[in-house]
């Protein structure tokens, strides 16, 4: 008898386990796809024109870097910073994910010497890039916005 007791309860405590590690692995995954939609990093470039000139910005959670330069007389410089989360918050605010696939992008200018700005939205779930959106006048003022909240936390140099 006591060996047949020993049976039924390591069957009852494996299922007793097994259904506390099932549930808990539902309420991470409810969490996780909760925040697919988050935005994670930004980045904001600038690239072309006759001398090759270039501005890249990218910003995420916690940091902010950016380089510039032009390939044409060899320049480079970069610059970094912390932020913190308020400032992150800031950034990101202006724009609503829900929009970033409505955005629209317009040609290239860079095979006429002009310089195309790109922004690349990251999210858990994609990636969106956009380039020259500036045509697009009723989704582009939230990026706009957020060009604006950058400016007031870049050196001179690099706004």
């Amino acid at each position: 008898m006591p060996t047949t007791r020993n049976i039924h309860l390591k069957i009852f405590f494996s299922i007793l386990l097994l259904s506390a590690f099932f549930s808990c692995e539902k309420q991470k995954s409810s969490v996780a796809s909760k925040n697919t939609n988050e935005i994670t990093s930004i980045r904001l470039s600038h690239i072309g024109g006759t001398m090759g000139e270039y501005r890249i910005i990218k910003v995420t959670k916690d940091s902010v870097f950016a380089e510039k330069g032009a390939t044409a007389n060899k320049t480079h410089q970069e610059w970094s910073s912390a932020i913190n989360i308020d400032t992150w918050k800031r950034l990101r605010s202006s724009i609503n994910v829900k929009d970033l696939d409505q955005i629209k992008s317009s040609p290239s200018q860079q095979s006429v010497d002009g310089i195309d700005e790109t922004f690349q939205i990251k999210t858990k779930k994609k990636i969106h890039i956009y380039v020259n959106s500036f045509a697009d006048t009723e989704h582009y003022p939230q990026l706009q916005q957020f060009k604006e909240q950058l400016d007031l936390i870049l050196p001179q140099e690099y706004k």
